[in-house]
This record gives structure tokens, C-alpha cells and sequence, in this order.
């Protein structure tokens, strides 16, 4: 027997009193209705209703049946209310793997407007390279992971490439993994404040020519990579060497301390006094990214992740980062 439903037939007939009201407020025929009454009737082991000629009322189990059925039937409505809610990503925590790359700024952005779109949704949040993303989503050790584009190196590489490749979306991604938007962070350079290079108000890739180039480890993103020194060299710049840095911090401190300069968002440089960030003209290289989850039976809030973050990183273009003026 489906008791929800039985109490619902129930409840209509203990609030009109009348089978044919009741059964009419239903939808349904009066005889079908008066058989399922039977029925609770029965599965109960007791009468709920007195039937003579003057009417119907209800019985002293009845009147208990319908002070108690109530709040049973509005939790049945609440549990079916959070189900339904819980299956489109309302609840629950989401396991999110992020970039290094990406600015603690524009983070906090994506955080805040998700959280606002989902509130109830718990963000556990796993910082980790693009190469790293991608084996964990298919080991289902992560729910979704903002991964840099392009993903996999290209089995020929172009030398007359002009900047970072611009990845469709999902191009190059393993089986079984899907990308959401695709957004991009146009990059520049981030460069020691007391440098010749900090003379001016923005930089050209030749400009930068005999300058080693602070870069995360090929093995963290080998696509993004090796795209990225492919287009500095179509670009006019050939690094004298690269230097590897396994995080933001470690990136600053090498510039800062003359090893190379870096190529990055704005945003890495906002809080630094020691380096100043210039804008590249004649140049498009950019963080290419976008949250990538599984294509079976992903977490119902990854794709709503994914449109929030659509919205914030469009927004993020670069600006000259606040802090002291630029020496002269």
C-alpha cells in the first residue's frame, strides 16, 4: 500500500466530510475513493469514518489518523522537497581541485558567488596542478578541477604559433571527461620593481629578450608548458633558461631575488611591493581554463560551479595592480 497516498485520500475525506466532495476535490471517481478508505481501513485494522444516512464522521481513530497524519504528510513533502533539491546540487559537499595559477583574488570571487548561488553547498577545496586534476577526477578522488588549457602537449609543435593555444572546449581532454565554459586570464609580466625593465608602462615579449622566465614545472601542466615557451619564442622572446616554481609565493620570491622574470595575472602581484606587474602589448598569451568533471555521474552542483565561475573570470581582466608609482 502507498500510505502517503492512502493518507492524502483520507485527509481530503476527513476535511469535507462527504465522499463526493472529497472525491470530486481529488480528481477521481467516488467509488475508487470510497475502496481506498476500505483499504487504510483495513491495513489499519480499525474504522476511521462512521457512514449513515446523515453523513460522515469521523471516529475516535479517525480523529487521531488526522491530527497525527499532518505532520507526517508535510515531512513526506519536506524529504521530497530536499531529495529533489539534493539532486540538483543544492546540498552536500563538492570536492574542487584548483590551479596554482589561478589568483587568491579571483578565487575568493568565484567562492563568494557560489556561495550565493548555493548556499548549503560545502566547497573542499584541493590545490593542485592541472596534470594532478586530471588523474584525480578519473579516479573520482575529485567532484571537478579547474584545469589550464591546453591540456595535453601538441604531438607537432607549430613555430609560428603566436601565443598560447586557444583550446576549444574539453579539446584534448582524457575519455570520460567533460569541460565546462572556458575562460581566460590574459597574462603579463611580473618583474622586479628596481629592474630597467620597470622603466616603462608596458612591455613587448621582444623587450624581454636574455631574460630566464620563472614557469611551474612541465611535469604540473606539459600542454600549458610547452604552449607557453612555444608562443614566447613565436612571439620574439627566447629565455636565456627557465626556472621552475611550484607556487605564486616561490614565483615572487625568484623575481625579487633577480632569477628571472614571470608571466602572470595581475592579481599574483597586487600585494607585492618589491615587483611590478606591466601590461604585454602585441601579445595574447593567457591562462586558458575552465572546470573540467566527470562526464558519468558527475556531482549535480560541478556544472553550476562551473557557470559561476563563467561569470567571474570574464570580469578579471588585467589592470596596473595598486601600489606604490612606478620609479621613473
Amino acid at each position: 500500500m502507498d500510505l502517503l497516498r492512502h493518507l492524502r485520500y483520507f485527509r481530503a475525506v476527513a476535511e469535507e466530510l462527504h465522499f463526493g466532495r472529497a472525491a470530486e476535490r481529488l480528481g477521481m471517481a467516488q467509488p475508487p475513493l470510497s475502496q481506498r478508505i476500505r483499504g487504510l481501513e483495513e491495513e489499519l485494522g480499525t474504522r476511521l469514518f462512521d457512514r449513515n444516512s446523515r453523513g460522515v464522521r469521523l471516529t475516535a481513530a479517525g480523529e487521531v489518523l488526522l491530527a497525527e497524519s499532518e505532520e507526517l504528510l508535510a515531512l513526506a513533502e519536506r524529504l521530497r522537497t530536499r531529495v529533489a533539491r539534493a539532486g540538483r546540487g543544492a546540498y552536500g559537499t563538492l570536492r574542487v581541485g584548483v590551479v596554482p595559477e589561478l589568483p587568491g583574488r579571483v578565487l575568493a570571487q568565484i567562492l563568494t558567488a557560489f556561495a550565493a548561488e548555493a548556499p548549503e553547498v560545502r566547497l573542499e577545496l584541493h590545490e593542485t596542478g592541472t596534470a594532478a586534476a586530471l588523474r584525480l577526477l578519473d579516479d573520482r578522488e575529485l567532484d571537478t578541477g579547474l584545469v589550464l588549457h591546453p591540456v595535453r602537449p601538441a604531438a607537432a609543435p607549430d613555430p609560428g604559433a603566436r601565443a598560447v593555444e586557444p583550446a576549444a572546449e574539453g579539446v584534448g581532454l582524457p575519455a570520460g571527461l567533460v569541460s565546462g565554459p572556458m575562460a581566460c586570464l590574459p597574462l603579463g609580466v611580473v618583474v622586479p620593481r628596481g629592474s630597467p625593465l620597470a622603466g616603462g608602462s608596458a612591455l613587448t615579449l621582444p623587450a624581454l629578450a636574455g631574460q630566464p622566465l620563472v614557469l611551474f614545472p612541465r611535469d604540473a601542466a606539459p600542454g600549458v608548458y610547452d604552449a607557453m615557451l612555444r608562443g614566447c619564442r613565436a612571439g620574439g622572446y627566447r629565455p636565456a633558461s627557465v626556472v621552475h616554481a611550484t607556487s605564486p609565493e616561490t614565483m615572487l620570491a625568484l623575481v625579487i631575488a633577480g632569477r628571472g622574470i614571470a608571466l602572470a595575472h595581475p592579481a599574483v602581484a597586487r600585494k607585492e611591493p618589491r615587483v611590478l606587474w606591466l601590461p604585454l602589448t602585441g601579445s595574447a598569451l593567457a591562462w586558458r581554463m575552465s572546470f573540467v568533471r566527470p562526464a558519468k555521474s558527475p556531482h549535480p552542483a560541478a556544472e553550476r560551479l562551473a557557470a559561476v565561475a563563467a561569470t567571474v573570470l570574464p570580469a578579471t581582466t588585467p589592470a596596473p595592480p595598486a601600489g606604490p608609482d612606478r620609479p621613473t
